[in-house]
């Protein structure tokens, strides 16, 4: 068995966490110290390919730098995820929300469901 890269952050995924009408979430993060941090872990869950195939894995980070999000085409549930973050004040770490669509539209709910996938990972850091 190869031994892991101590180059690369500890990715910790939660995996399913909750599903709605079809649709489910997975939450995933680490701790980071940079954007090649940030590359790094979005790299290594998407080796997996369940991850790799999803129809989105939205993340938000937030970096000695500042904050850092992208939408991957769920538009507006990056900024929900930095601002949770920013809220509970966590730093140096990027969180993921992966979502497979179930072939409903969820509507607002879409940002709930992001919402509760997050709480779910701040329990798990802060508890």
């Amino acid at each position: 068995m190869a031994a892991e890269d101590p180059s690369v952050p500890v990715l910790e995924k939660l995996g399913v966490v909750l599903t709605d009408r079809g649709s489910k979430y997975a939450v995933s993060g680490a701790q980071v110290a940079s954007r090649e941090d940030v590359d790094a872990v979005l790299a290594a869950l998407k080796t997996e390919r369940a991850y790799a195939k999803a129809t989105h894995n939205t993340w938000a980070a937030m970096l000695p730098s500042g904050g850092l999000k992208a939408d991957d085409g769920e538009s507006g549930a990056g900024m929900v995820i930095l601002r949770m973050m920013e809220r509970e004040g966590l730093k140096d770490h990027i969180i993921i929300v992966t979502r497979w669509y179930g072939g409903k539209k969820l509507g607002g709910d879409r940002f709930r469901r992001v919402q509760d996938a997050v709480r779910t990972y701040l329990e798990r850091q802060t508890g």
